[in-house]
Formats: structure tokens, sequence, C-alpha cells
């Protein structure tokens, strides 16, 4: 379609399509969604990212690993690793695993450091503060804890 309507809609993306710019310069997200992975390779299996979306109302918090382990079921272990982990730390430059090793960013390796955390679920909130605290969390606060993390 591009070729067919490039020259009356004015685009050019020079020697380039529309898809292999998007595979160059756009990172995607999926939370739970069984289409966009068996579409994985038609996307970019190096585009998709997930993501479980928390604080917001779709996210599939606190229960986002049982979750994305029903969704990437049959899904080969490479695709696995490149969308819950290794296209975000190529894109963003993480190197957690490589400080922290790989038996530190296990899904039960985590939750084990944040034993105290209360995971319980609130509704009806509906973004109020919840009433043990009346300062909302700041982006600040989440790098000084993930700072704090990544010393111990």
């Amino acid at each position: 379609m591009y070729e067919h309507h490039r020259a009356w809609t004015r685009q050019d993306f020079g020697a380039k399509t529309p898809s292999q710019v998007f595979r160059e310069h756009v990172l995607t997200c999926v939370i739970d969604d069984a289409a966009g992975l068996e579409m994985r390779h038609k996307i970019g299996i190096e585009n998709i990212c997930w993501e479980c979306d928390y604080p917001h109302s779709d996210s599939t918090w606190p229960s986002s690993p049982e979750q994305l382990a029903r969704s990437l079921a049959g899904i080969p272990e490479d695709d696995v690793h490149l969308v819950t982990h290794g296209n975000a730390m190529r894109a963003f430059q993480l190197r957690s695993i490589d400080l922290l090793g790989r038996e530190r960013c296990t899904v039960d390796a985590l939750r084990a450091q944040a034993a105290n955390v209360d995971v319980t679920l609130v509704s009806g909130q509906g973004g109020i503060p919840p009433s043990r605290s009346n300062e909302p969390v700041t982006m600040a606060d989440a790098f000084n804890q993930l700072a704090a993390a990544l010393k111990s």
C-alpha cells in the first residue's frame, strides 16, 4: 500500500518501507495478548516487550508471572527470553542480570526479596492513595528503591 499511495500521501521513507522503519524505531508491549504473541514474527520479535501495566486497571498484578506463563505456553524459550526481558534490556541498556546474576532475577528470588511488601488488592480507590500513606509514590521513590536493591 505504501508503494501504491506514497506519491499522493507525500510519504517518503527513502529506500525503506514503513515496516522497516517500524522495526528499527518502535518497541511495542504486550500485557496478556495471545493474538499479539502469535503474530510476533510478523510484528518483529525484537520489537515486543512484556509489561504488567501496574498500577492501571488492566494490569495483571499481583499474579503477573502466572498469567504471563499461561500466555507464553508453547512459545520457544528464545522468544520467551526476548519478550520477557531481552528486548527491554537491549532497548534500555539494562544490565540487571549481568549485575545481579540470573538466579537473583527470577520471579521466586524477587518475590523473596519483597516478602514484606503488602500485595493486597484494593478496589474502588480510583487513584486515591492508600490510607496508610498520604503521599503518592513518585518516580524518584521507585528509582531510589531500585538503587537500594541493586546495592545489596
